[in-house]
């Protein structure tokens, strides 16, 4: 096997158009809009760009709620807890300390912003328990639409201002490639928009800062939770830039996506850990409880844990899912508080009010990604990275249940704070952009995309060994050789290749760790190895184009050297 080589960029066509601006926001979810408002409040120029429209990312797609300490019986300290345990060892305290902290007052500005939680009978918000949580920590919208309504309120707040010139968005726009200067640091970004006049085809957008808010990597598998969006197109520009990626072998899957059949493949079907929350459990072929036993918060332990226990009944028991009963909480309970969920389920055959849900573990999101600081900032100067596309060592191994909402939302306001202070303070200087030199990525053809994702499903699924992460880097490997053949760049050919880097990324980590801990399941080392493992491990791209691991102690701070 070979040292895998990423190249410097994506071969596209030369910018055909250029615009400026302070900063450029790459992401339109709960991370991006909220950096972009914020950042708008404080410097001349904001852009915002997105990757089809404005509403259209990860974030309305969370089901279960955000997670603050909100209950006067509640502290930080406790939800600290409950996160360090989750992460299994791999947090980063004071990421996690700055998470929960700070947390409680962006969901009040959330709130007095216009997003609409649901409320009890006092007009107190409603406080629910999902995964991992020894409390109610759980606030929600629309019974099971919180992303969707986060989502709406910080639209409608963009709307607003959308007339300030300091402000300027663009939709249907995917980033290629991260622009850098003769000194390695970032000054924008190339972008391709399908539009129509000046802004069409690709351009580069020239700023004194990036901020990358693209969200995950959700299509590198066959089955997943993710939007079709979740290319992780950000990440994967990132890393051909020179930012260090790390923590990204812990991929999570989250323990109960509807069961459609072996050969159903993309987004599908979640169903929230709220509804667990709410009573219901998971039960095998012969209708019995498993999940008792197993961890003291039985069917509500960290998702790692109660997608462990699913695989190990469905390997014991020759299954191909598990079976979900909420049947006890009754057809008016649950169309009161999960009515997506319900009309959902029903739409595709199923009742969750009078019959069981077959259900399994499907991808569901990164904890690990473009390492950052507290600040938000990456490796490479100019850039930072926020959300799922980030890693600030919130999740460490794994993220508890709602954090993930938060998370966006503390640390764009950090981000949106520094960049502001570097700026005043001459930090962020406007720097041109240099050609890079070197040859630019064979594409991968977007035919080649289900084959690509079986590979990583197989060899870097929720179960995997030395001989399957061996595989999967050979089988990617073969497809970065491919001829190019009919790849012409464009939308859906620059996406698959980032899959590809992205997956070469992930296997070369996944088969590195040999332990079990956290969503990183090895059947070759199934114990947790805190005399070895507590590490972080991290993936940079060399001068000459070869991924260079290294390792950082859990004790040394994110964003440091190595």
């Amino acid at each position: 096997m070979t040292d895998v080589l990423v190249p410097r960029r994506l071969a596209a066509p030369e910018p055909g158009w250029t615009v400026a601006a302070d900063v450029v926001v790459v992401g339109s979810g709960i991370a991006g809009l909220t950096c972009a408002l914020r950042l708008r409040e404080r410097v001349d120029r904001v852009l915002l760009v997105t990757k089809t429209v404005l509403s259209a990312g990860s974030t309305q797609w969370a089901q279960g709620g955000i997670a603050a300490a909100l209950d006067p019986e509640d502290t930080p300290q406790e939800h600290l807890d409950d996160t360090l345990v989750a992460g299994v060892g791999l947090c980063d305290v004071e990421a996690v300390r700055a998470l929960v902290t700070e947390g409680p007052d962006r969901v009040r500005e959330l709130v007095a912003l216009g997003a609409e939680f649901d409320r009890d009978a006092g007009g107190e918000i409603k406080l629910t328990r999902e995964g991992g949580h020894h409390r109610d920590r759980i606030a929600h919208a629309g019974g099971d639409a919180t992303g969707a309504e986060i989502s709406r309120a910080l639209i409608a707040a963009l709307q607003r201002v959308l007339d300030d010139p300091g402000i300027e968005v663009v939709e249907h726009a995917l980033v290629v490639d991260v622009l850098t200067a003769g000194d390695g640091s970032a000054c924008g970004v190339t972008l391709h928009v399908i539009g129509e006049g000046q802004v069409d085809g690709v351009g580069a957008a020239h700023a004194r800062a990036v901020v990358l808010a693209t969200g995950g990597l959700g299509q590198i598998y066959t089955s997943t939770t993710n939007p079709p969006v979740a290319t992780g197109d950000g990440m994967a520009a990132a890393l051909r830039a020179g930012a260090r990626v790390t923590d990204l072998e812990f991929v999570q899957f989250h323990p109960t996506v509807l069961f459609l059949g072996e050969g159903s493949t993309g987004q599908q079907p979640l169903i929230s850990e709220a509804v667990r929350g709410e009573g219901a459990f998971l039960v095998d072929d012969r209708g019995e409880r498993f999940m008792v036993g197993r961890h003291e918060l039985a069917d509500l332990a960290p998702r790692d844990v109660v997608a462990r226990g699913i695989l190990d009944v469905m390997g014991e028991r020759g299954l191909d899912h598990v079976w979900l009963d909420a049947r006890h909480l009754g057809a008016r309970f649950l169309e009161e508080r999960f009515p997506s969920i319900v009309a959902r389920c029903r739409e595709l055959g199923f009742d969750p009010a009078t019959e069981l849900l077959p259900v399994a573990p499907a991808q569901h999101y990164a904890s690990g990604g473009v390492e950052t600081d507290l600040r938000g900032r990456t490796s490479v100067d100019g850039l930072y990275a926020c959300g799922e596309v980030s890693c600030t060592g919130v999740h460490g191994a794994n993220r508890l249940a709602s954090n993930s909402l938060l998370e966006g939302l503390v640390f764009a306001h950090r981000i949106a704070d520094d960049v502001t202070s570097r700026l005043a303070a001459g930090e962020l200087p406007e720097r041109r952009a240099v050609e890079p030199t070197d040859e630019p990525a064979r594409l991968l053809d977007s035919s080649q995309r289900i084959g690509l994702q079986r590979t990583m499903t197989r060899g870097c699924g929720p179960l995997r060994s030395a001989d399957s992460t061996a595989r999967a880097l050979v089988e990617l490997e073969a497809l970065a050789a491919l001829p190019t053949g009919a790849a012409e760049p464009g939308p859906r050919t620059w996406e698959t290749t980032n899959l590809l880097h992205l997956g070469q990324a992930l296997a070369t980590l996944a088969r590195r760790r040999e332990e079990t801990r956290g969503g990183h399941v090895r059947t070759d080392f199934p114990e947790r190895d805190d005399d070895r493992w507590l590490v972080h491990q991290g993936l940079v791209r060399s001068a000459e184009g070869s991924l260079v691991v290294g390792e950082r102690p859990v004790s040394e701070p994110m964003g440091g050297a190595w």
